[in-house]
């Protein structure tokens, strides 16, 4: 059966955060690790393919993004969605700076289409995009923490100059002026901009009304590449609707854990949370990793002290640190290398934890999320119901262990500061049939 969407997400975390606003909105979501190599595991109106493209230089992310179209129209789909991140940021090293662009040129081409929006407004999570520049809550995206992020930092709030550096076409704006009026000017000042040889038009939106306003417009349009948000916008254009049935995952048991890698100061809060309020935490220094021998035996070192513990509740394990300390680690290993060398350790424990026992799986941060996914030998994710905005309970199956496992995978940036533990607590309480 023909697929309605086919979605391209840059990381793991975001496929996530894609899939849970589409079966929000009614959809029967499959998230894939990877393009599938295997049949989908479901019968479905969505697949999202989950790429670790966002820290790849562009002709690498172009080159996985355009194997990911390609399966994707081998399933007949109606519509491509590409995701980035609600931030906008993506790979940046000296003058290069982002592959956002690149990839989306070369979807335009596969896809013979000529013209196409750009968005990451996510009002939800406090994303929302006003004359064409990137706000976070109340600051723009500049002032934000996201110029401090250790791999893609953001120091340009304008989406139209930012596109407009890693674009061969002209890039132009939708306002929110034009917006607020509704599908009809939406369409008109798409036509409008396309007459004038605009390929790429950035959308203002500042709140779920205007996204909302956006979807029916989009109908048709052969490409669409935005952050989560335009997603709770599009099903509705087959006629679908809101159903508790999308969300429902099988009942979860077994023993509780949390691995976090992600550096940002929404993390930096979940964990310093986790902690203050008694959570069995371990920490894991950078610094120590030096070798593969020291590798080994941090890994070994952690899975030792959660083992006395996982009976006890869910425990934590993480890297995370604040911006100063992440660049102490940077000097020494290298940006790339030193990020690596963490995510896989990371992933190594998160492995272990499962093969310990641990059936209930929160992993913070995106680099780090794809490292365990991988790690885990997971290839395809049911989505379930949202723990906070962007962030879904998941069902796995993994080689590692004989029944399913329930994951969630975490954007650094999001969540409120008891996510952890909310998690966990929404989990039992839709095991149970509890309100």
């Amino acid at each position: 059966m023909p697929l309605l969407l086919g979605c391209i997400a840059d990381d793991f975390t975001g496929a996530t955060d894609l899939a849970n606003n589409l079966v929000r909105a009614g959809m029967r979501v499959v998230q894939t690790i990877g393009v599938p190599s295997v049949p989908l595991q479901a019968d479905v109106d969505a697949v999202v393919v989950a790429l670790k493209s966002r820290t790849l230089p562009p002709q690498e992310a172009v080159a996985q993004s355009l194997a990911a179209l390609r399966w994707l129209q081998s399933q007949q789909v109606q519509q491509v969605y590409f995701k980035y991140c609600s931030t906008f940021d993506s790979w940046y090293r000296g003058d290069t700076r982002g592959n956002i662009g690149p990839v989306t040129e070369a979807l335009m081409q596969a896809l013979g289409c000529d013209f196409t929006i750009a968005t990451p407004a996510f009002p939800d999570n406090q994303r929302t995009v006003f004359k064409g520049h990137l706000f976070v809550g109340d600051v723009l995206l500049s002032d934000s923490g996201m110029k401090d992020h250790p791999l893609t930092p953001m120091n340009d709030a304008n989406l139209v100059q930012v596109m407009q550096a890693q674009c061969q076409r002209p890039v132009g704006l939708v306002d929110y002026r034009v917006t607020a009026q509704g599908e009809a000017a939406i369409r008109a000042r798409f036509e409008a901009l396309r007459a004038e040889g605009v390929g790429v038009a950035i959308v203002d939106a500042l709140s779920n009304d205007d996204l909302l306003r956006l979807g029916p417009a989009l109908k048709g349009m052969p490409l669409v590449t935005a952050g989560s948000g335009v997603a709770i916008g599009l099903p509705a254009n087959w006629g679908l609707t809101p159903s508790p049935a999308t969300s429902q995952l099988p009942l979860a048991g077994g023993w509780r854990a949390v691995v976090s890698g992600s550096c940002s100061q929404a993390t930096r809060a979940q964990v310093a949370r986790f902690k203050a309020r008694g959570g069995e935490a371990l920490a894991i220094d950078p610094l120590a990793l030096n070798d593969d021998a020291a590798v080994d035996r941090c890994v070994e070192q952690a899975l030792t002290w959660a083992s006395t513990r996982l009976a006890h509740g869910p425990v934590l394990v993480y890297s995370t640190a604040d911006p100063a300390q992440v660049q102490v680690v940077q000097q020494q290993w290298g940006v790339q290398a030193a990020g690596e060398r963490v995510e896989q350790t990371l992933a190594r424990i998160a492995q272990g934890l499962v093969r310990a026992g641990v059936r209930q799986l929160v992993v913070a941060g995106g680099e780090t999320s794809g490292a365990c996914v991988q790690a885990l030998e997971i290839t395809q994710l049911q989505i379930g119901s949202q723990i906070d905005p962007g962030v879904p309970w998941c069902h796995a199956h993994s080689p590692l262990v004989d029944q399913g496992l329930h994951l969630t995978l975490k954007s650094g940036n999001f969540g409120g500061e008891d996510f952890f533990q909310q998690a966990f607590v929404l989990l039992q309480s839709a095991s149970t049939g509890a309100a």
